[in-house]
């Protein structure tokens, strides 16, 4: 555990890597230039009643097209940034739902000033209560949503789905989690993640201080051993089938591989797979064509179930 000098070291840590890999914004209408199919879908924003307040939720239909099933996605951004612009919510929505999936893109509150942990988690679960009571504006069943998320967005969504099934609430068909950070501490970095890492360098490193300085900022040290905060804790038994896509070049890869093991072992369905010559946060960049593969797999995944 982190003494208060290192702790101070750590928000430190977390200011410069804020100012480093600040969120791309790219507009509706550039989407729409690059990828024309996407004009076919029609969007709606809603505000969900949370225990802390509205939650932003937006949500993505194909006109014309009834969905094949629904799928409520969280953006990530170290729970600092991003929000349903951020191309990591907004365009893989976007492309999702001209697929033929239905998609309710959810925000949630930052760790700025004095919001912590849970009240994050709090903004994702009311948020899919609300989806699950109304899946009509999807366009699906109840039992055909799905729940997923990316980087922040993917500890979060672990940790509604094990809050769900303690509760009389309904629970995802399936998670999908892209590049989760799902540990206080990462775990130790294979031989090949770090040939991976140095083969191809990441333009941003997830280094001890930064994972510190995000997971101290969010839940504080108070948390780090609450299994919902971070959800590679604690027991693992009777969660939805889970696809965990990593990125190659990426410390927090060895989270999501620890993840996928822990789930194996408490006997829940996982497949773990890792995009090749990427970094973290690829699906948040609508250029990349390891963006749009991913984005293949994720439907694929969803139209399996």
């Amino acid at each position: 555990m982190l003494g208060f000098a290192q702790e101070i070291a750590a928000r430190a840590t977390l200011r410069l890597f804020a100012r480093i890999v600040p969120p791309e914004r790219v507009t509706t209408e550039e989407l729409l230039d690059e990828h024309p199919e996407l004009s076919e879908v029609v969007t709606e924003d809603v505000d969900v009643a949370g225990p802390h307040g509205s939650v932003p939720v937006r949500l993505y239909r194909r006109r014309s097209v009834p969905p094949r099933v629904g799928f409520v996605w969280v953006h990530g951004g170290a729970f600092i940034f991003g929000d349903l612009d951020f191309p990591e919510a907004h365009w893989v929505s976007l492309a999702l739902a001209a697929r033929g999936i239905s998609v309710a893109s959810v925000d949630y509150r930052k760790a700025r000033g004095k919001t912590r942990f849970p009240a994050m988690s709090d903004d994702v679960l009311a948020a899919w209560n609300w989806v699950s009571q109304h899946p009509e504006r999807l366009g699906v069943e109840a039992q055909n949503l799905h729940l997923g998320g990316a980087s922040a967005g993917a500890n979060l969504s672990t940790g509604v789905a094990k809050r769900l099934r303690n509760s009389a609430d309904a629970s995802p068909a399936s998670l999908v989690l892209a590049y989760p950070l799902a540990h206080y501490a990462l775990p130790t970095l294979s031989a090949e993640l770090q040939e991976a890492l140095t083969r191809n360098p990441p333009p941003f490193r997830f280094t001890p201080g930064v994972v510190a300085a995000i997971n101290l900022n969010w839940a504080g040290r108070a948390r780090s051993q609450d299994p919902i905060a971070f959800p590679a804790l604690g027991s693992l038994d009777a969660m939805p089938p889970t696809l965990i896509l990593n990125a190659e070049s990426d410390e927090l890869r060895s989270s999501g591989e620890d993840l996928g093991r822990l789930l194996s072992d408490a006997g829940s369905e996982v497949v773990v797979e890792t995009a090749p010559a990427t970094f973290h946060g690829f699906l948040a960049n609508p250029a990349l064509d390891a963006a749009t593969t991913g984005l293949d797999r994720i439907t694929r995944w969803l139209d399996a179930r």
